[in-house]
């Protein structure tokens, strides 16, 4: 008999759709916190894209359900799929922890079967999902979404300790519903605290001058989940920006529409613009997912449309339209697939390397080493899943991976958990490292052998990178679209290309016989240019690359 868990899924699903929902409407604006000047993975992203999986993951339980009612599926068999669910789905560090609150969370609700949900169960559920979080992380930092997941659970433990907050036997599912939304609002006026207090606790974020968006990501979603167990407004959770405050409007549905269109309205000299609420309506007759933000001088507007030419028009006498972005998702989800499917074969062996890449040149020249290859994106962030297709694909019993990106470690880590084979991931954060460290892997040996190898010529590695500032600094060192420059982690250098690329190879060259460079899209100097900054006695090798986002990577041995 499966263990009742009335109204299951209507009330799993309403909380997800909610923190979703909610999530989306900030999307943009968790996005922006990333406190580096290079644009990276995006975590507002990849938070909602875990989410999401959750939501499809419970949209095809309740399509299999079958005969049996939605408030008769096991809640053993809710949480143990959208836990999976989130984890495959995951993408990023962000993601990645966002799976394990969730995994965390649907550990303690299996362990009590039977019981009802309630405020003191809640309680539990979030201190289980803070202690996994903690335990993904090989080095947690506090100031992070963990401190503040953390944060939330002890307040939820010290509310549900001093108060009478539990639920009789037989209490009516809105009444459960209602004293589950007034413990987690007291979890989200927590969270909201312990995100003020994240600069506190990380000089990056400091220096910056941001809260962690991870940490925001996990309060706007609990806010979310309050909000739909209420069915009314949400708590009011602060913004966080790097802009004057906007105000955010958000109907965000599952679209039929082909295009994904974005662009800014800028108001043009004496004019101001009406509030964003103002053109929804107009919006909503051509199309779904809209999303209009800004104030009376900007206005940023989001929608799903098979008409973006219509959209524009609507406000094409309002002001300027700039920064316009229109991208077909019907050709996303068959990029998305041949991206699942792209793994490069490579004859049997006993084992096989599989380098997570972006960029054609660096594909072709990890492919030259033995490696299969997976297209990571512009933002080099594949999912979990599809680092695991990848994998299973490899005709080999043993797989090293490198992730390198520091951001897909954790994604790649969950991925060889999942596999049905050996497989080891090795710690590589740099595309033009894997180059240097294929030399020394081996198609005959374990995969266990093969990672140590290549961990000891990864040791030999130095490196380097030069990219457009995806924003201006707080310190005001450099304007967005300067170059900045860094060596390993450390930002070196900043401002003119010549000027910073000389640096960096300077640095770099120390002690080095050769420099490597790969080039990536928009570089702004020719390879002659580039020949004429070696430092002295320095042999510079320029390969093509290809990467986006990222004008040269370099390394040095």
């Amino acid at each position: 008999m499966a263990d009742v868990f009335p109204p299951s899924l209507v009330r799993f699903r309403a909380a997800l759709e909610g923190a979703l929902e909610h999530l989306e409407a900030r999307r943009s604006e968790i996005n922006d916190l990333n406190v580096f000047p290079v644009a990276d993975g995006d975590t507002g992203d990849n938070m909602a894209l875990t989410l999401s999986a959750c939501l499809a993951e419970v949209d095809r339980l309740a399509r299999e359900a079958g005969s049996r009612p939605l408030e008769e599926i096991g809640r053993e068999e809710i949480v143990d799929s959208v836990a999976r669910a989130a984890l495959l789905g995951a993408r990023g560090n962000s993601g990645v922890i966002l799976s394990q609150l969730i995994r965390g969370a649907a550990e303690e609700l299996i362990s009590r079967p039977g019981e009802l949900v309630d405020p003191m169960l809640v309680g539990s559920a979030m201190a289980r999902a803070a202690q996994r979080a903690y335990a993904s992380v090989r080095r947690p930092a506090e100031g992070t979404m963990l401190t503040v997941m953390r944060d939330m659970a002890v307040a939820v433990a010290s509310e549900v300790a001093h108060g009478e907050w539990r639920l009789p036997p037989g209490a009516d599912p809105q009444e459960q519903d209602r004293r589950i939304a007034d413990i987690l609002e007291r979890a989200v006026e927590a969270g909201e605290e312990s995100v003020r207090r994240s600069p506190d606790l990380l000089p990056a974020l400091r220096d910056a001058g941001v809260v962690d968006a991870g940490a925001y990501g996990v309060v706007v979603l609990l806010a979310g989940c309050v909000a739909a167990l209420r069915g009314d407004g949400a708590p009011t959770v602060a913004h966080h920006r790097h802009v004057p405050t906007l105000v955010e409007v958000s109907d965000h549905e599952s679209s039929t529409f082909r295009y994904c269109t974005n662009f800014a309205v800028t108001a043009r000299p004496g004019v101001e613009l009406d509030p964003p609420a103002a053109h929804e309506r107009r919006i909503e007759e051509l199309g779904d997912s809209v999303l209009v933000v800004g104030d009376h001088a900007t206005l940023r507007v989001h929608v799903h449309t098979d008409d973006p030419d219509a959209v524009v028009a609507l406000f094409a006498q309002l002001g300027d339209i700039v920064q316009r972005d229109v991208a077909d998702m019907h050709q996303q989800v068959t990029e998305r697939r041949r991206r699942i499917e792209q793994a490069v074969d490579v004859p049997d062996a006993r084992c096989a390397a599989l380098a997570v890449v972006s960029g054609s040149g660096l594909a072709a020249h990890c492919a030259a080493c033995g490696a299969a290859t997976l297209d990571g994106g512009p933002t080099l962030n594949p999912s979990t899943e599809e680092l695991l297709a990848a994998i299973e694909r490899l005709p080999a019993g043993e797989v090293v991976v490198l992730p390198n990106s520091r951001n897909v470690v954790m994604a790649a880590q969950a991925a060889a958990d999942l596999a049905s084979k050996t497989v080891v991931v090795v710690p590589c954060h740099e595309q033009q490292t894997a180059v240097s460290a294929l030399l020394a892997f081996s198609p005959d040996a374990s995969a266990q052998e093969n990672a140590d190898a290549l961990s000891a010529a990864l040791a030999e590695v130095r490196t380097g990178q030069i990219a457009p500032a995806a924003r201006a600094d707080a310190q005001g060192r450099f304007a967005l679209g300067d170059a900045v420059g860094y060596v390993g982690e450390e930002l070196v250098a900043w401002g003119d290309p010549t000027a910073t690329l000389t640096s960096v190879l300077a640095q770099l060259a120390q002690g080095a016989e050769q420099v490597t460079l790969f080039r990536g899209e928009g570089a702004p100097l020719g390879e002659d240019d580039v020949a004429a900054l070696a430092p002295a006695g320095i042999d510079i090798e320029q390969l093509a690359g290809g990467q986006p986002g990222r004008w040269w990577l370099l390394s040095a041995e």
